[in-house]
């Protein structure tokens, strides 16, 4: 064991975020490092984002007019339970953000059915707070605590977390809200980065990682961010 956590903060390291403890074969891990392709999927680019330097290493910048990312791939499709993380830095804008959007398609007609996982962000003068959003079947929920305030412009990680039972959100490792619900698992689809995927509501700021586990990790088992948590 000893020596598998040494080779992953070895493999890990140079990217500016370390993972303790062993990796699952089944996690999806998106670095936001070039443009054409994220997660090994080909992306369709909107208006002009960057890829630039950061701290943390190289991440994907989003002015909040134009600019977004999708891929045809839905990440988490078939998870029962799940663990959503990111690494990610608002810089201001507008109040109501989409900045990451998991749809699933109908698998006849290709059009989303409305059922769908999101992060968001409300700006609230140089502040922000999470909204996260689920929604399979019959069952949705939002968690968005208004009280939970972070300064802009640096970077944060972030979580979604469902255990079959209950929905929990975080902001670097701290729980922000949870509440009970039945979701169905999504079926394939698509995602989004940097806006809703119908378009609207446009990020301003930059992503630099993304990681999808289909199970409930506890907070131990989140991404150590240097310089974040």
């Amino acid at each position: 064991m000893f020596t598998n956590r040494i080779l992953l903060f070895t493999a890990t390291a140079s990217l500016g975020f370390t993972l303790w403890g062993r990796s699952s074969p089944t996690q999806i891990t998106w670095t936001f490092d070039r443009l054409d392709r994220i997660g090994g999927h080909s992306t369709t680019v909107l208006g002009s984002p960057q890829v630039v330097d950061t701290p943390l290493g190289k991440a994907v910048q989003f002015d909040g007019v134009d600019d977004a990312l999708f891929v045809n791939v839905h990440p988490l499709a078939g998870a029962k339970a799940f663990t959503w993380e990111a690494i990610f830095r608002p810089d201001g804008g507008k109040m109501e953000q989409r900045w990451f959007h998991l749809a699933e398609q109908d698998p006849k007609t290709g059009a989303d059915t409305g059922n769908r996982m999101l992060f968001e962000i409300r700006v609230a003068g140089d502040q922000w707070y999470l909204d996260s959003f689920v929604m399979g079947g019959t069952g949705s929920k939002a968690l968005m605590n208004r009280e939970k305030l972070h300064p802009l412009k640096a970077w944060y990680h972030v979580a979604s977390v469902y255990d079959g039972r209950v929905f929990r959100n975080y902001v670097n490792g701290v729980e922000e809200g949870s509440g009970e619900v039945q979701f169905t698992p999504q079926g394939k689809g698509r995602s989004s980065v940097g806006v809703r995927i119908n378009k609207v509501d446009y990020f301003q700021g930059a992503v630099r990682l993304a990681r999808f586990t289909p199970r409930a990790l506890a907070v131990s088992e989140f991404l150590k961010v240097k310089g974040v948590n």
